[in-house]
């Protein structure tokens, strides 16, 4: 059997930079334990399955279909980039005909549809709530040593712990930062948190970034992501709140780095857009 996969870069429009996601095209239904095992090949932050949901249904002009995320160790019930990555091989690969996709997952349906160059992504929105310092000083510690941290916030619905550091830090004391993720693990002491998000005010004046953020899941086996939609989720509620503004500017400073375009809507959800480049196409055998 064979199996068309493509890998894409997400929320970027240049090769090599963003964030990577595997695509899976699946003709038929897979054995459920290959899911994981090609996850695991691919070794890439997630990798995507998009399934047919009934037998007459077409790649290029079906309009809804199944989606699995996989990171190399587990299933995880939503991924923003992997599904930017998996809209961009029905719309720029499959040449499908719609004007949006839904997507059903483990998150309910998803939507994605095609705004000039960008594709934008209904998700939704994840608020975070003040969170006891005591509990998580540790893990804290861990990731950010003595700086200043200006609050903290925890969202249950997606287990993200959330730590904005001073306002009198700039981006690049974010990206100089030094983190060992896998010292993470034995600092979570809780149980309940499944992913770590650092986040600085942007300089927003003019045409800057709204804010800035790093990513950190070394629960689901991903030290560092290089840009992340379901943090952003917890962002855009976040810092829609802190800045009073509904329309910000978002920049990922990994090392890939990557640029979200949020829309933060009335109905408890939030549009996400970003750029994609396709970098490889082929099958697996």
């Amino acid at each position: 059997m064979q199996i068309p996969i493509f890998t894409v870069d997400a929320f970027t429009n240049r090769p090599f930079s963003g964030n990577p996601a595997a695509v899976c095209l699946l003709e038929n239904d897979l054995d459920e334990d290959l899911h994981q095992k090609i996850a695991a090949e691919m070794n890439l932050s997630e990798t995507a399955f998009i399934r047919k949901l009934k037998p007459g249904d077409d790649f290029t002009k079906s309009s809804c279909f199944g989606l699995r995320w996989f990171t190399p160790a587990n299933e995880v019930p939503l991924c923003g980039h992997a599904t930017l990555a998996s809209a961009a091989v029905l719309f720029h690969v499959q040449k499908n005909t719609n004007s949006v996709l839904t997507f059903v997952t483990l998150s309910g349906e998803l939507k994605a549809r095609q705004v000039k160059d960008h594709i934008v992504l209904d998700l939704p929105l994840y608020t975070a709530y003040p969170q006891e310092l005591k509990e998580v000083e540790e893990l804290i510690k861990a990731a950010v040593g003595d700086m200043i941290v200006q609050d903290v916030r925890y969202s249950p619905d997606t287990k993200k712990l959330l730590v904005r550091l001073s306002d009198t830090y700039e981006r690049s004391v974010l990206e100089d930062l030094k983190v060992s993720a896998q010292r993470f693990l034995s600092a979570e002491k809780t149980g309940k948190v499944k992913g770590l998000i650092l986040t600085v005010k942007g300089n927003s004046s003019g045409k800057g970034h709204d804010f800035y953020s790093r990513y950190f899941a070394p629960w689901y086996g991903i030290l560092e992501d290089p840009v992340t939609g379901s943090a952003h989720a917890v962002l855009s509620s976040y810092w829609s709140e802190q800045l009073g503004k509904k329309e910000m500017l978002a920049f990922q400073c990994s090392r890939r780095g990557g640029e979200l375009k949020i829309s933060v809507r009335n109905d408890g959800r939030v549009d996400i857009a970003g750029q994609t480049a396709v970098v490889l196409k082929g099958n697996l055998t």
